[in-house]
């Protein structure tokens, strides 16, 4: 089911245009996210709308498109997101995460971890 999904998602989006969302899954203004620094042992919870980057320590997380299933919203969420380590300006991930499968698709980062908790739909 997730393959079936993730291959729906990258055929429809290319680099997460705001073309409609395939069958069954309905598009969110925002996503909320959580933060772990590893060496702080601290975490954080990030609220992005469509199109907004933060800063979560030296990282740079941009939020391009949220979507999930239009009959249960609180089931799942795919966000597709950038995000940079400012401190050597390079991308660190770019692409899909999946709220229930984040090991799937993960920053791979020595000092930060970053997922997709859920969809903002209010």
């Amino acid at each position: 089911m997730i393959g079936k999904v993730l291959a729906m998602l990258a055929l429809s989006t290319g680099l997460a245009s705001a073309q409609e969302a395939p069958e069954g899954l309905a598009e969110a203004p925002g996503a909320y996210l959580r933060g772990l620094d590893k060496i702080a042992a601290a975490s954080t919870d990030l609220t992005l709308s469509v199109g907004e980057a933060v800063r979560y320590g030296a990282l740079s997380v941009r939020l391009d498109d949220c979507r999930y299933p239009a009959d249960d919203p609180a089931s799942n969420a795919y966000a597709f997101l950038e995000i940079t380590d400012t401190t050597i300006d390079k991308v660190m991930f770019r692409g899909w995460m999946i709220a229930q499968n984040p090991a799937l698709s993960a920053l791979d980062h020595q000092r930060y971890d970053v997922w997709v908790l859920r969809c903002k739909i209010d």
